[in-house]
């Protein structure tokens, strides 16, 4: 018990009803109040997602839509000048003998170069080329040179272009053939077209190329915020330009992107160890992606409007909660406290009713059932004292009903002195025997003593029996070692087992017996057992002589009998010990008791 205070010292708590409820309502709302405020927060959260998603959706729908603008007056161009029979005339420049052949390629290169510079992009048009049966045009940002066609003819995207009829153009990145002519870019986007001027006819070998600078998309993105990560990618994945896009790996967002139906949406995915929301907008028939990545942290989260919501929505949570708590403590605390003083005045021996006690509440029937309980107490009190009254009366009873054995056993003495004086040694034996019997009787029946004084005992019975029997009988007492009569016995357990062998089993057989008693012990316990051969017992009657605790007859001079012996040992010393009984029908009966070993 010392221990135990070492390890949970009192800390000075108080452990009143009252206390713990308030204690563990008060528990339940921080739980609550805590399960209030992270749902507000991540609702806030969320909202601010939200949000920051639908904006960044619109600016991507601005951007998609500008870049729009700029691909469909690239395909305009291309379509126009593969279309304008202006430029018609600048076959015939391929005659060096006609009139007026420079004049004429004059304005068609004007006529080309107009064309470029309506549309309001022509910065971004690297190079565009007009190829008619041998005689070419060029314009753009790059500089012309004359292996220009072979290098265009020897892309490998010259025949898919060549040979596409609508002017739906699919964008995608290649290779920039004209690379090693200036300081241009290493990649442009490509845009091919025969031409269809059909004055007379349009030889097969004649088309319009324009290549479109990335540095369009790249200019775009600059006029953005420049916080924000925007990205600007072909059907087939290249980064065409991007606004701080080196901060995450967009491999895995650019793959769902390309693989998402829907045109534009959202997904959430860590990129870096952050946790992002990235938006994206498809483009048809252009085939561009643009995507914009939100990492969460950076999003517009005002923590002191959090902050300030959680507190408030906490402590006043806490607030509320522990008003309740009082109020429902002081609801239940009344009672209780009449309850426990009523129990005071119980243990203080008042068990009048009371009935301020029975509400009409659950804590009411505990009332009730406190009443109902010192009114039983009260009963069981009085007859207690009842019980206390008689019992002192029968004490006197038995010292009184002792006065009879001790006088009849004194009688006997005096008796055996006059039988000693007139030498009558029958009468002597039989008296002293008996007044042996009676002295040993008159001290109770169930203090132990050693099996010596057990055998002296039951020897005073055998002697008066064999005067009655007329040597009817022998007894043969065995002892397997002299520390056994030393072994503690219970007083008359052996007598009613020779009494039986005697009058149930010798007596009815009409033949002189022999009565064999055994002490032994063995795994520290006392075996002692009876043997007769007498008339013996059937099986059914076995059963019968141990269970029927009513059978005493009018030979039995102690009142005890065989089943009562059982029991007696097994009150004392367990279940695990009493009597067996072992017999054949004409041959023999033996009963034995086992008891445990002590000295």
């Amino acid at each position: 018990m010392d221990q135990k205070k070492k390890k949970f010292p009192n800390i000075g708590f108080p452990k009143t009803f009252q206390f713990k409820l308030i204690l563990y309502n008060f528990m339940v709302i921080i739980c609550i109040a805590a399960t209030i405020s992270f749902y507000n927060y991540h609702s806030y959260r969320n909202d601010v997602i939200a949000n920051e998603t639908k904006n960044s959706q619109n600016r991507l729908f601005a951007l998609s839509d500008r870049m729009e603008v700029a691909y469909h007056e690239m395909v305009n161009i291309i379509v126009n000048c593969a279309e304008r029979k202006s430029l018609f005339f600048a076959s015939s420049f391929a005659s060096a003998e006609k009139p007026h052949t420079k004049s004429m390629q004059i304005y068609a290169f004007n006529v080309l170069r107009d064309f470029c510079a309506i549309s309001g992009y022509s910065e971004y048009i690297h190079k565009i080329t007009l190829y008619y049966d041998g005689m070419v045009l060029q314009s753009g940002t790059a500089n012309g040179s004359g292996d220009d066609v072979e290098n265009i003819m020897g892309s490998p995207w010259f025949p898919t272009l060549l040979a596409q009829k609508d002017s739906n153009y699919t964008l995608f990145l290649a290779e920039n053939p004209f690379s090693f002519q200036s300081a241009g870019p290493a990649k442009i986007l490509p845009l091919l077209r025969p031409l269809n001027y059909r004055y007379p006819t349009t030889p097969e070998n004649s088309w319009i190329f324009l290549g479109i600078s990335p540095k369009l998309f790249s200019d775009t993105l600059s006029r953005l915020p420049q916080e924000r990560i925007l990205y600007i990618t072909t059907a087939d994945g290249d980064v065409l330009a991007s606004l701080n896009g080196s901060r995450y790996d967009i491999s895995g967002p650019l793959r769902n992107t390309r693989l998402a139906i829907p045109l534009s949406g959202q997904f959430q995915s860590e990129l870096n160890g952050d946790d992002c929301v990235i938006t994206y907008q498809k483009q048809q028939p252009s085939g561009l992606i643009f995507m914009e990545v939100l990492p969460v942290k950076d999003m517009n989260i005002d923590h002191m409007v959090v902050i300030r919501t959680i507190l408030i929505t906490f402590f006043f949570c806490i607030a509320i909660g522990l008003i309740l708590s009082l109020l429902v403590s002081r609801q239940l605390g009344t009672p209780i406290k009449r309850l426990t003083r009523r129990l005071q005045c119980i243990a203080q021996g008042n068990f009048e009713r009371d009935y301020t006690i029975e509400t009409n509440d659950e804590i009411g029937e505990i009332g009730r059932q406190i009443n109902q309980m010192s009114g039983q107490i009260s009963n069981l009190m009085e007859t207690r004292v009842r019980g206390e009254k008689e019992k002192k009366d029968l004490e006197i009873k038995m010292l009184q009903a002792q006065i009879n054995p001790h006088f009849l056993y004194n009688t006997l003495d005096s008796i055996k002195w006059i039988a000693t004086m007139q030498k009558n040694s029958g009468i002597v034996q039989v008296v002293t025997a008996l007044s042996s019997l009676l002295k040993n009787m008159a001290k109770g029946f169930n203090e132990k003593v050693t099996l010596k004084q057990e055998l002296d005992f039951l020897n005073n019975y055998v002697t008066i029996e064999k005067i009655r029997y007329i040597e009817l009988f022998d007894v043969d007492i065995q002892v397997d070692s002299d520390a056994l009569y030393q072994a503690k016995i219970i007083k008359l357990t052996l007598q009613p087992l020779v009494e039986n062998a005697i009058f149930n089993g010798i007596e009815p057989s009409g033949r002189t017996g022999l009565i064999k008693i055994h002490a032994c012990t063995k795994n520290s316990v006392l075996y002692i057992s009876v043997t007769d051969n007498g008339i013996g017992i059937s099986p059914k009657n076995i059963e019968k002589l141990l269970t029927d605790t009513s059978r005493i007859t009018r030979s039995n001079m102690s009142g005890i009998g065989l089943p009562n012996v059982d029991r007696r040992l097994k009150l004392v010393y367990g279940e695990a010990y009493g009597v067996t009984i072992e017999s054949e029908i004409d041959q023999y009966t033996t009963i034995t008791v086992a008891l445990p070993l002590e000295f």
